[in-house]
């Protein structure tokens, strides 16, 4: 089972620019940890059932609308019932005044009130998509990620193997640096892996025989990204004279990542080898198979083996070397 993630309200309200009109106790401490957001008439109108207290409720111009036109004696038997269900915290949208019987009922049964000016479904797609990623099942894997004509490249292999070093060469050719040594990967949805680094080794590159250093401070903020999807994995090995290696790339070898399938080429290293411009290659190659093209099946056509060579597809394990 995959651990639980939950992000902090505090850093909720930050992030998103909510103001938070009532906290019962300090705003760090509450935890928000469903991906899903709630907007509660049902329960506003009585039915409580299949209720998720877990997620952020929102109440826009209709909740607040229909509120307003019961009798109070029954709008405040209806905020209480939907209070006493402990809502992780109730998001008022658009701006609107805040009913000062919500608030005070808000206190009395402890669940934070937050006050947004967005409109309702614009702030309920933004959060939802925020929560997506904050509370997105993760993996740590030793490695490069970098962003390489638009494409995200996760460059694994041993220590030593010239990872980090292709990454500045990748910098200096335009190409924008991720994560160097820790990459943080994400899965964002059933399809689709995010990586970023770790908070406290961002922009940090290591280089041996140099040190440390800081890929924003030298080449600038052009240089780096916070974020990438992973749409290739690139694995350096040291060079193998008694491994055949793929020459034609009809093998379509994948790894399998949370759950995801992402192509991956295994790329020998050996002196003499430019692997900047190899990896390159490997990004814009696989955006033309994305796009439908294979320069591999074109060249079988052309020589008239389409039907002598079937392309196979299989699963390359390569997690358990890092």
């Amino acid at each position: 089972m995959p651990d639980a993630y939950t992000v902090p309200l505090a850093k909720l309200v930050e992030d998103n620019g909510f103001e938070c009109i009532h906290c019962p106790r300090e705003a760090a401490l509450i935890s928000i940890g469903s991906r899903e957001v709630n907007r509660p008439a049902l329960v506003l109108a009585g039915y409580t059932e299949h209720f998720d207290a877990g997620r952020v409720q929102f109440l826009g111009l209709t909740e607040l609308d229909y509120l307003a036109g019961l009798p109070e004696d029954l709008r405040t038997q209806r905020l209480k019932s939907f209070l006493a269900l402990k809502p992780a915290a109730v998001l008022v949208t658009r701006g609107l005044e805040i009913p000062p019987r919500l608030l005070e009922l808000a206190v009395a049964y402890e669940v934070p009130l937050l006050h947004t000016q967005e409109s309702t479904s614009a702030c309920m797609a933004a959060l939802v998509s925020y929560l997506g990623v904050e509370l997105a099942e993760r993996v740590t894997r030793h490695g490069v990620l970098v962003e390489v004509y638009g494409q995200g490249v996760l460059i694994l292999g041993a220590s030593g193997v010239g990872k980090s070093e292709t990454a500045v060469e990748l910098i200096k050719r335009g190409h924008r640096l991720v994560a160097d040594d820790a990459v943080e990967i994400r899965k964002v949805s059933n399809k689709t892996l995010v990586g970023s680094a770790p908070d406290n080794i961002r922009h940090f590159v290591e280089l041996r025989g140099i040190g440390v250093i800081n890929a924003r401070r030298i080449f600038g903020m052009g240089a780096v990204k916070l974020t990438e999807k992973i749409n290739l994995v690139l694995q350096f090995e040291p060079w193998d004279s008694e491994k055949v290696y793929d020459r034609l790339g009809l093998d379509e070898q994948f790894v399998e990542i949370l759950g995801i399938r992402i192509p991956v080429s295994v790329v020998p290293v050996k002196p003499g080898r430019n692997l900047s411009i190899i990896v390159e290659s490997a990004a814009m190659n696989n955006r033309q198979k994305m796009m439908g093209y294979n320069a591999a099946r074109e060249l079988l056509h052309q020589l008239g083996m389409e039907n002598e060579v079937r392309p196979e597809q299989r699963e390359l394990d390569i997690w358990h070397e890092y």
